[in-house]
């Protein structure tokens, strides 16, 4: 079998009280849950689907690209 690895963003939804997870490879594929744990869970199987779909369809799935996550300071009025 093998294996792919793909970049996930994820974070904690204050309004919905869930975490949230992107998948910017893939167009930020999305999902969510109430663990850290169930989100990332639900991302595999949400990651799984997008490249058994793509395979069926023969769509080609992008190349994993660098993500770099910068802090920026902004300075207010």
């Amino acid at each position: 079998m093998t294996a792919r690895r793909f970049q996930v963003e994820i974070e904690w939804d204050p309004d919905d009280h869930v975490w949230v997870t992107y998948v910017p490879a893939l167009g930020h594929l999305s999902t969510y849950g109430d663990t850290r744990e169930e989100a990332l869970a639900q991302t595999r199987e949400a990651v799984l689907g997008y490249l058994e779909a793509a395979a069926t369809s023969s769509l080609p799935v992008p190349d994993e690209h660098q993500l770099d996550i910068v802090e920026i300071e902004v300075a207010l009025p």
